[in-house]
């Protein structure tokens, strides 16, 4: 990949573990030179499990590693390049079941020139509906070869009580299994597979309509965090996290641009002064924690060869 400014890269070396060394010359496993974990993560959730699945996958094939995370709008001042040496590991949470609208040029404006990828939707235990095949689809239409792809369960960020403490153990060894087989597979392949069949249908969905407490639509778009003045200290901690650099530097208390809901702000302010007080959003809160507090499985696609 071209390295461009702005970007928050991180890099590691692989070990080269025995599957790498077993693996000839001409298989997809052996043709990787580097992996970049990819994603858009505002509050840690879908970062941790996209670099978990990353850095196996580094291990399992003897490759290096980059982290680009382009949460923060200074990191998507300059698009993604990448070339058909690259495995890309690109997550995303899932927002109203599919990719966050506003996030979604970024995605379009990707170059994969024939890099392998594997996408990952990562949702708060209710559902990833279309998100995964319209991130399948969008990187298939920007030349990546989508060879994997996975939904994964974090805990929900509108609410603790909904998916606490995951992804966990169980979790972790789902994804353990998952890069392994992934791996395991890539050392076996000498062609490149038809895109990853995410659904029978392979049409994408409308969003999905957040509904309330008492089951009629839930409509909360211009809703914004609100800011208790007792407790705050301009500490600025909500300013640097907001992915669309929507709050006030001067004055944290004002929400002057989109809010995306992501609740970046709310779970970083130490002293629990950002809050939401929007009637719509509480009832569809409520909502959740009453139909899907529900353990949830994870999903996974691997390619059938």
């Amino acid at each position: 990949m071209n390295e461009d400014k702005n970007l928050l890269v991180q890099k590691g070396q692989g070990s080269n573990e025995e599957l790498f060394n077993e693996m000839q010359d001409d298989t997809l496993g052996k043709k990787i030179k580097h992996i970049f974990a990819v994603y858009f993560s505002p509050t840690g959730n879908t970062a941790r499990i996209v670099t978990h699945v990353a850095n196996i996958l580094c291990a399992k094939l003897g490759t290096t590693i980059d982290v680009i995370d382009y949460t923060l709008p200074r990191n998507r001042e300059a698009g993604l390049n990448f070339s058909k040496n690259d495995l890309v590991i690109w997550g995303t949470p899932v927002y109203a079941g599919r990719i966050p609208n506003k996030l979604l040029y970024y995605i379009r404006c990707a170059k994969g020139n024939g890099a392998l990828a594997v996408p990952i939707a990562v949702f708060g235990n209710r559902n990833y509906d279309d998100c995964l095949l319209e991130m399948r689809n969008e990187l298939e239409k920007n030349n990546f070869h989508t060879i994997a792809g996975a939904a994964f369960v974090s805990e929900h960020v509108f609410s603790d009580k909904i998916a606490p403490g995951r992804p966990d153990v169980a979790d972790r060894e789902e994804m353990q299994g998952f890069a392994t087989v992934l791996a395991e597979k890539m050392g076996n392949m000498t062609t490149i597979p038809k895109p990853i069949e995410i659904s029978k249908t392979d049409v994408v969905g409308e969003y999905y309509t957040p509904l309330g407490i008492d089951g009629s639509p839930a409509v909360f778009l211009k809703a914004k965090p609100k800011t208790d003045e007792g407790k705050c200290t301009r500490c600025g901690l909500c300013v640097s996290v907001c992915p669309m650099d929507s709050i006030n530097e001067d004055n944290p208390l004002e929400v002057t641009g989109i809010c995306i809901k992501c609740q970046a702000c709310i779970i970083v302010c130490p002293n629990k002064a950002k809050y939401m007080d929007d009637p719509a959003f509480l009832s569809h809160k409520a909502m959740l924690e009453k139909e899907y507090t529900k353990r949830a499985d994870n999903k996974t696609f691997l390619p059938k060869s």
